[in-house]
């Protein structure tokens, strides 16, 4: 079956990595999961999903263990349940994850006040320091907590609801994400990236040269990406 293929690579045992783990698509069902060492730009482990769930990212982390390579980091986008990790490892999550989880709810051009100055502070947080960044959200916090916490009745329900829905959600994201947005400024001996771009770069380029051979079935397009892989030098070797 396509989906029970998994292609891996082992650089070398007993080594330590900071791990980038992200997940690309091509339409609703048909991705791939990929694992890569972020100093030695190396494929470690990858699977073919339908879509994205913690389950598959742990069995890619335990093949590393069993293949003796010590974690140092993890560089995940924020999918839920992934922090849960970070008992046992560092997790950093994505600050271009988070810019966008933010753009989502706020827009590009935010209508409210509270908006418009929530998402410029957003837009600065691959451009400072973490106390700097930090200060500016809980200036902003105290400043607009009142507006945040307005509700109104729904006239279809009758019940109580926040007014600023969209809003809140933008600030909650923050906050609750708060505590592995900075973990590579914590640990700069690790040398830690605060993005997967360097996973994100790989699948664009993928992704491009995919476009030119439009059609594929899923089964092509898998062999594709087993080639696209070898192409750039890297072994694999599946089960």
């Amino acid at each position: 079956m396509l989906y029970s293929h998994r292609t891996v690579r082992i650089v070398s045992r007993s080594k330590s990595v900071v791990v980038l783990m992200d997940t690309t698509y091509w339409g609703r069902n048909f991705g791939v999961l990929v694992f890569k060492d972020a100093e030695r730009k190396k494929i470690l482990w990858r699977k073919f999903v339908r879509y994205e769930a913690v389950a598959d990212y742990l069995e890619g982390i335990e093949w590393l263990e069993q293949n003796g390579f010590k974690i140092q980091c993890i560089v995940c986008d924020g999918l839920r349940g992934l922090f849960s990790l970070s008992a046992k490892y560092k997790v950093q999550m994505c600050q271009y994850h988070q810019i966008k989880i933010a753009q989502r709810y706020l827009t590009l051009q935010p209508d409210l006040e509270a908006s418009k100055e929530l998402f410029a502070i957003v837009k600065m947080l691959t451009h400072t320091d973490k106390e700097s960044f930090i200060g500016l959200f809980d200036d902003w916090t105290k400043k607009w907590d009142s507006f945040l916490k307005e509700r109104t009745i729904d006239k279809k329900t009758k019940k109580s609801r926040y007014i600023h829905k969209k809003l809140r959600s933008a600030y909650l994201s923050l906050k609750r994400n708060m505590p592995y947005l900075w973990t590579f400024y914590d640990y700069p001996q690790l040398n830690i990236p605060n993005t997967n771009n360097g996973l994100e770069g790989q699948f664009t380029d993928l992704k491009s040269k995919l476009r030119n051979h439009n059609g594929l079935s899923k089964k092509h397009r898998q062999l594709f990406i087993d080639e696209y892989f070898k192409h750039k030098n890297i072994a694999y070797f599946g089960h």
